[in-house]
This record gives structure tokens, C-alpha cells and sequence, in this order.
């Protein structure tokens, strides 16, 4: 049985390279990993040593399990798949918040896809999201037969390096776009009272259309701010996180939240609404969840003020250990077990894929 990824957004460099610093980009990389000889769905054929791009109409229809990012299009995959084999094998990957598809039209698309074809989502809540979707938008027959399963992504932890503390307090804006979901102005304000006070260092670094967007030249020219480009490479992205003080996350609503993970795991303390999203990915009791600006801005204080302090509540609250804690609740070893449990369980050779 062969894999087939299909992401929208891929760009792979001439030295057969997948670029792009984004969550899409990373979890492309890591289905490489996981199922390796698989193949990446392009608009033309091209042979990299790694891997293979291939359109759809070429692909072995019949054989490969083509596991799809842009989940609304798999009946459009599926129609392009049945003209070469009776029973195309298609599989949701839903890796981001659903609501993201705001429309009632996405939505339905959505409800209609993940009814269709078995769907493997990012976390429990948004599995439970598309539960709904599908409950909510779709006839009975269709939701009763809906097959879905999640996972919490999880990072690779033996990327993380060894901190060195700066020498003034470093503040990280958790994200790479300053989309309104994000809340961008509300993290600018409050961080903006804490820096008119207190020496510090607020990086944030951005995805090149948002790079150049008013919001983020404003923010350049506080004399606190670097704003920059994306790292180049991964080991540099992570040799900044470990010279992170601190962050404060500010998005309204996230499917997992991978920036997060990946920072708190670096040792930088994390200042988090008080929200469903962000107490799904932290332990019971965490000590930094605030319910208005007033206490954002109280406890990112203490977190550059008294980090070691910060850092001894963090582990209490974990039972002994956070490092350990996210150790044992977010290593990708989770995901890659139970994806390709999932594809064997709904693709192997006594199963039979269902017929939109």
C-alpha cells in the first residue's frame, strides 16, 4: 500500500527540499518521515531523491492512500481518483481550527467531506468539533457512518537545545501570522505596558505577507521590538527559542497549538488565556492562565521578573516535573503510532473504503 500526501500550499526547492516554516509545511515533513517512499501530490511530475511529486491523474489510484490537507476538495479528489479505480482510498488530515471556515458553504463542505471519508484530526477538541459539524450539517445515514479518530500532534523533543538565558528578558509573539484570530493588538498592547517599564526584548517573526503588513511596521519601530522573516532553518528557530524568556498568547481559538508546545518545551514560560483551547494542551492547575489584559499583564511580569520562581509553579502544577510532563503528553512518538495505525485500519487489505 503506498501514501500519497496532498497539501495546497507545497513548495518543495530544487534540492528536493519541502521550505516553509508553517505548521502545513512541518507535519508534510514529518508524513515523509512517518510513511516513507511516500509521494507528494503536485501539479507535475517531478522525481527528487527523497520523494516523488505527482499529480493526481497519475497516481496508482488503485494502490496509494492519498492523505489530504485541504480536507473541503477530497470529493473532488475522490471524482478525479474513481476515474482510474472503483474504490479511490482517501483520508481527512485536519491539522487546524475548524473554524477557520467561518462560511456556511466551508462548513458544509467540511460536514460533507468528513462524513464521506475517515478523517484523522489534530487534537480531541477538534475531532469533537468536526463531530459537530457533521452531526450538525449532514442527514442521519451520512453522520451515523462518519469515521473519525484524533491524536495530539506532539513535536519532535530531541529538537529542543540547551538554554542560555539572555541577558534582558526576551517576550515571543507565539505565532507567525497577525491574523485577527491571532489577536495581534491586544498581545501589542499589553506587552507595550510592560516594555514602557521594565528592558526588554519583544521578537517576533512573521510569514513573509504579514511581514509587510502595516501592522507589523508599526511594530518595527518600537525601540523594544525586532520584527523580522522567518528563521532560515529549524536548528536556528530552536537555538531562539531557548533564548526565550517568555511568551504570551493571545489567539482566540487554536486546534492544538504546535508554536506553544514547541516554546514551552525550550523553557520559556507561557502566559495563556484562559481558554478551552489552551487548558487542553496544559496541565490541571497551570498557574498562567489569565481572564482580562490586567492579569496578562501581571503574570508576563512575573514571568521576566522571577522566571526561576515562574519556572518552580510550573513544575507543581505538572506533578514534579513539566519538562517531564510535556514529555509524556506531546512527543510525536503518539502521532506517528497512531496514524499509521489509523491508515492500516481503515485502508488495509480487508478493508474496503466507502463510496461518496
Amino acid at each position: 500500500m503506498k501514501v500519497a500526501v496532498k497539501y495546497e500550499q507545497l513548495a518543495v526547492d530544487e534540492a528536493g527540499n519541502v521550505t516553509g516554516h508553517g505548521a502545513g509545511d512541518t507535519l508534510v515533513r514529518r508524513l515523509l518521515k512517518v510513511f516513507p517512499g511516500a509521494q507528494l501530490v503536485g501539479p507535475r511530475t517531478h522525481r527528487y531523491a527523497d520523494f516523488d511529486v505527482m499529480p493526481l491523474e497519475v497516481l496508482d489510484a488503485e494502490n496509494t492512500v492519498v492523505i489530504n490537507m485541504d480536507v473541503i476538495d477530497s470529493v473532488a479528489v475522490w471524482r478525479v481518483l474513481h476515474a482510474k479505480a472503483p474504490n479511490p482510498k482517501i483520508m481527512n488530515f485536519v491539522w487546524w481550527d475548524t473554524s477557520a471556515f467561518s462560511t456556511e458553504v466551508e462548513q458544509a463542505e467540511l460536514a460533507l467531506s468528513a462524513a464521506l471519508f475517515p478523517t484523522f484530526a489534530n487534537s480531541e477538541r477538534t475531532a469533537a468539533g468536526i463531530r459537530g459539524t457533521v452531526k450538525r450539517l449532514t442527514v442521519q445515514p451520512l453522520a451515523e457512518r462518519a469515521r473519525i479518530s484524533w491524536v495530539n500532534l506532539g513535536i519532535r523533543l530531541e529538537h529542543a537545545l540547551q538554554r542560555e538565558e539572555p541577558e534582558a528578558p526576551v517576550i515571543l509573539y507565539p505565532a507567525i501570522y497577525l491574523s485577527e484570530r491571532k489577536q495581534p493588538q491586544l498581545f501589542i498592547d499589553i506587552v507595550s505596558r510592560v516594555a514602557r517599564d521594565t528592558p526588554v526584548k519583544v521578537e517576533v517573526r512573521l510569514a513573509e505577507p504579514h511581514l509587510v503588513s502595516r501592522m507589523a511596521m508599526q511594530l518595527s519601530q518600537k525601540r523594544w521590538s525586532w520584527v523580522g522573516p522567518l528563521t532560515p532553518t529549524r536548528h536556528e528557530y530552536w537555538e531562539r527559542l531557548a533564548h526565550t524568556t517568555a511568551f504570551l498568547a493571545t489567539a482566540k481559538e487554536e486546534s492544538y497549538g504546535l508554536e506553544y508546545i514547541e516554546a514551552l518545551v525550550a523553557g520559556a514560560i507561557g502566559i495563556f488565556p484562559k481558554a478551552a483551547w489552551a487548558q487542553a494542551i496544559l496541565p490541571a492547575g497551570y498557574p498562567f492562565l489569565y481572564s482580562s489584559p490586567a492579569e496578562a499583564e501581571t503574570m508576563l511580569r512575573r514571568a521576566i521578573a522571577d522566571t526561576e520562581a515562574c519556572r518552580r509553579e510550573l513544575d507543581a502544577a505538572a506533578g514534579g516535573s513539566f519538562a517531564h510532563w510535556l514529555r509524556d503528553h506531546h512527543s510525536d512518538d503518539a502521532f506517528e503510532t497512531a496514524i499509521v495505525g489509523r491508515v492500516h485500519h481503515w485502508f488495509g487489505p480487508d478493508q474496503t473504503p466507502p463510496q461518496p
